[in-house]
């Protein structure tokens, strides 16, 4: 996401989308009560002397909407943002929404920017230009190919050995290495780094395939071992923190690191605390090193005087995607948690 212009007493912000990871942070950015403005398409309802007004051509024009939902869709790449039109040529006070995809501007517009907010905008500008991970988790009859994006970790292919018994997806005589070669080559991007992983060696056997293959795209890649292949492959090698020098350096290994991090404190009854009513006390007495929050908490507006109050006390703050398995986890337990400098006294 590219930053284009800030005007801090009028508290917007314009920025230009850039990927489909940027429609997940500006997700999480807009909150309802926003001003969102925008280039969009609407008709013009031209007045006749008949009865029912003539459905105009749809025209082009700048429309800002006071936003009440905001849904991510990304099957479509696409963010909605649904409000009633507070600015523009036409149509003022009516119900609009804006669908804002891959290189659209927009102008965000809020009456407080909060320090855990405008963090999110400066780590959506850096995370634009940090690679995404392309994950091959393969077993000897069976490969899953995944892409780490910001908002999650999403698969985009299954091959099968024809060996396997199951439905295979290619042609039953080609070879199930070369198979997975070609997929890695259509889902890989310039400079992301590809990781595959497995329980046994038949990862091993694909990376020499892949070099014979394709050797630009597989002479740099990192081979790890795991004790499950698939999407449990690759959650565990993010839990696990395997591979410093790609996975540690992604948001998801930092936030299931994190989470880990509670849970495990939860299980030896040390210096955490979880769920709201733990976590506000702990905020009051100052007790809390780092803030773990889960996103859509952040986005229901519940939890702003928690994030300013840690943030106040020096504390950190790390909003935590729901998309992902510890997203998930995290939500189990409340949605909001702390790793203390101190146990709470009972």
């Amino acid at each position: 996401m590219r930053v284009l212009h800030q005007d801090r007493q009028a508290g917007e912000i314009k920025v230009q989308v850039e990927t489909l990871d940027d429609l997940w942070h500006l997700y999480n950015i807009i909150a309802p009560g926003d001003i969102i403005i925008s280039v969009t398409y609407r008709r013009d309802e031209s007045k006749t002397d008949k009865l029912r007004a003539e459905r105009g051509e749809k025209k082009r024009m700048v429309l800002g909407i006071r936003a009440e939902d905001v849904e991510f869709q990304e099957s479509e790449n696409r963010l909605r943002v649904h409000g009633v039109i507070v600015e523009g040529p036409q149509d003022i006070g009516s119900y609009h929404t804006l669908n804002l995809g891959e290189a659209d501007v927009l102008t965000v517009r809020k009456e407080h920017w909060s320090s855990a907010v405008l963090e999110r905008v400066k780590r959506a500008v850096e995370d634009s230009r940090k690679p995404k991970i392309l994950f091959v988790a393969i077993e000897n009859d069976e490969a899953v190919i995944a892409v780490a994006r910001q908002f999650g970790i999403k698969e985009v292919a299954r091959i099968y050995a024809p060996s396997s018994g199951k439905m295979y997806e290619q042609k039953g005589d080609s070879n199930y290495y070369e198979d997975i070669v070609e997929k890695v080559k259509q889902a890989a991007e310039p400079d992301v780094p590809l990781v595959i992983l497995g329980p046994g060696f038949a990862k091993e056997a694909l990376a020499t395939v892949g070099k014979e293959k394709e050797p630009d795209l597989f002479k740099g890649a990192h081979l790890y071992q795991t004790g499950q292949a698939g999407m449990a492959g690759v959650h565990e090698l993010m839990k696990a923190g395997l591979g410093t020098e790609v996975v540690q350096g992604s948001r998801a290994a930092m936030e299931t690191k994190l989470v880990e991090d509670v849970l495990t404190e939860i299980a030896r009854n040390g210096p955490v605390a979880y769920g709201p009513e733990e976590v506000e006390r702990a905020v009051s007495l100052g007790a809390v090193e780092t803030l773990v929050i889960l996103d859509s908490v952040v986005r229901q507006n519940r939890s702003g005087g928690i994030m300013t109050a840690v943030e106040n006390a020096r504390g950190k703050v790390v909003v935590v995607s729901e998309r992902f398995e510890a997203g998930m986890k995290l939500e189990s337990i409340g949605g909001i948690a702390a790793l203390l400098r101190f146990k709470l006294p009972d």
